[in-house]
């Protein structure tokens, strides 16, 4: 916002607004005194809540540039990312530019400029939930804060996968990666194809952005805009997790970024690598894995497709044990289903994201191992396949259990060795 310095200071000579905010900093010895950590984080967060808008720091309220020393701009930016991290939640990752800025009396002087997109999360700071009123910020209603939760999808009325990304631009998503989803026919224009297959949609100013849908399916490094886009991978040596966390009881441990069907097959991977295989002489010879390929790859497939992605923070978390395998799964049970429903009904919280998910190809070489050709079953078979499959290798039942009414926790039981004869 605001890109040149010329735009820039005619918005500062016109005074604040909706868009604008100017704080003076002072320092005390080798801190910044003012503005308050407080009323800034309460400023920033406002513009977060509403369309976004741009703080200089370094001009006073009568527009007058002051500027910054050089030497403390240092301690200035840390100061604003400091309190957008620990005042702000969820925290802001605000972008912060050092300009220079001429001044009544001629000088050139350096200030921050400190650029707010409008979020897709609502964002509390010390003063609670706030937007911004012309040049003010005020605490919003409760309707009103019902229906910012309504469209930025927390409340389920507007699919967060479906909603435009800040910032993200068409450029920002990869053309082998969209273009996959494209009908080998179908000559329409990028955005138009894009806006098709929920992947790009207009924002409140009317420019085609990626949706969440879009980042997570067609860009390369979807945790650019959406952090707890990930699968975090832990492989232990025994079966419990160590109080002290000691790493030496870690075999080993990944994130898994990527677009989402990547995410899916790199767990596997991790899966495949690290667990075992024991010899069976039962009806001849032949290897006994401790987990089901084609059950592994239903539970990744569902939970990168199910998950809640609004939920800011949250991880898609796996856990192998040398007897079980956790999956951890952020956000409730979509709808009105139940744990005790799962195998016989059908409900998409990111319906954009399951559709793209069917049209993506498993690569040949996975294919055999997972019984899937395509990375979704439009038959709703993944949870009864991750039943079927789980109790026929080890005896035992996979789990799904809710924690907490936030997290979906899938265990399924490792095969153990039967004895040799």
């Amino acid at each position: 916002m605001f890109i040149s310095n010329a735009e820039l200071l005619e918005k500062i000579r016109l005074g604040e607004d909706t868009y604008l905010e100017l704080k003076e900093v002072r320092f005390a010895g080798h801190r910044v005194s003012a503005p308050h950590r407080n009323a800034l984080a309460d400023e920033l967060a406002a513009f977060a809540n509403g369309r976004g808008g741009v703080c200089v720091l370094g001009v006073d309220d009568a527009r007058e540039v002051l500027g910054l020393p050089l030497d403390r701009l240092d301690l200035v930016e840390d100061f604003v990312r400091q309190l957008c991290l620990d005042s702000i939640q969820p925290s802001l990752a605000p972008v912060i530019e050092r300009l220079t800025l001429i001044s009544s009396t001629g000088e050139q002087l350096p200030v921050l400029k400190v650029d707010v997109s409008g979020s897709l999360f609502v964002h509390r700071s010390p003063g609670g939930y706030l937007h911004r009123v012309g040049s003010a910020k005020r605490e919003m209603s409760p309707d009103y804060l019902a229906r910012l939760f309504q469209q930025r999808s927390q409340a389920r009325i507007i699919r967060f996968d479906e909603q435009p990304v800040p910032r993200a631009r068409l450029d920002d998503l990869q053309d082998s990666l969209w273009q996959r989803f494209a009908a080998p026919r179908v000559q329409d224009p990028r955005d138009v194809l894009l806006d098709k297959l929920a992947m790009a949609r207009k924002d409140a100013d009317g420019e085609i952005r990626p949706t969440v849908a879009g980042v997570l399916m067609a860009s390369a490094n979807p945790r650019v805009w959406i952090p707890n886009a990930y699968i975090q991978a832990v492989a232990y040596r025994g079966t419990q997790v160590r109080p002290d966390g000691d790493a030496a009881y870690q075999l080993d441990a990944q994130d898994i970024s990527g677009p989402l069907d990547s995410q899916v097959m790199a767990a596997c991977h991790f899966v495949k690598k690290n667990m075992q295989v024991f010899a069976s002489k039962d009806q001849g010879r032949h290897d006994l894995p401790q987990f089901d390929m084609t059950a592994v790859f239903e539970a990744l497939v569902n939970a990168v497709a199910h998950r809640d992605y609004s939920i800011h923070g949250a991880k898609i978390r796996l856990r192998l044990f040398a007897d079980r395998l956790e999956i951890y799964s952020p956000g409730a049970i979509a709808n009105t289903m139940t744990v005790d429903s799962l195998p016989y009904r059908q409900a998409a919280r990111n319906e954009a994201v399951a559709s793209l998910l069917a049209k993506c190809s498993v690569p040949e070489a996975d294919q055999a191992e997972t019984g899937r050709s395509a990375m979704m079953d439009k038959r709703g078979e993944g949870v009864q396949l991750i039943i079927g499959r789980t109790e026929q290798l080890s005896g035992h039942k996979a789990v799904f259990r809710l924690i907490d009414d936030s997290e979906l926790l899938l265990t399924i039981p490792a095969a153990s060795p039967t004895p040799s004869g």
